[in-house]
């Protein structure tokens, strides 16, 4: 397998519309399938299209992200609300560790989804090959065989 980039790929559809498609949790190829077979468990294939899945190497990265967005989501709340309010202890403990909680669960799959269909979008680890073979037949496609 070779991990050069492919110069001669032919996007068909927009990066918007995959990025899209991993947020909702879709098949970045199709968008028709699931990419998820448990909460946090990529399939490794798409039911709908077939495309392989099991490639990617997401790893820590969406932990990681979601810490980030959470972090810049949550501090700047919890500094307005002790400036302007100076609620007891109390009342922090009440608001933040179940905000902190939601978010952080309801954005950890959608972040996932998100880093595989980069993955795949720019053809990278084991997704270089389909990338590969979808560039072929997008070419034989539009210039014949």
């Amino acid at each position: 397998m070779s991990s050069e980039p492919m110069s001669s790929e032919v996007a068909t559809t927009p990066f918007a519309v995959d990025l899209f498609r991993g947020l909702s949790g879709r098949c970045p190829c199709c968008g028709s399938g699931r990419m998820f077979r448990a909460f946090l468990k990529v399939s490794d294939n798409c039911s709908a299209c077939g495309e392989e899945l099991h490639h990617h190497r997401a790893d820590d990265f969406p932990a990681y992200c979601v810490i980030f967005i959470v972090g810049h989501l949550i501090v700047p709340l919890v500094l307005s609300v002790e400036t302007n309010f100076a609620p007891s202890y109390w009342v922090h403990l009440a608001i933040w560790p179940p905000a902190i909680l939601a978010l952080s669960l309801g954005l950890l799959q959608p972040v996932k989804g998100a880093i595989v269909a980069l993955q795949w979008r720019l053809g990278m680890h084991g997704f270089a090959d389909a990338k590969r073979a979808r560039a072929d037949n997008a070419y034989v496609v539009t210039h014949g065989a």
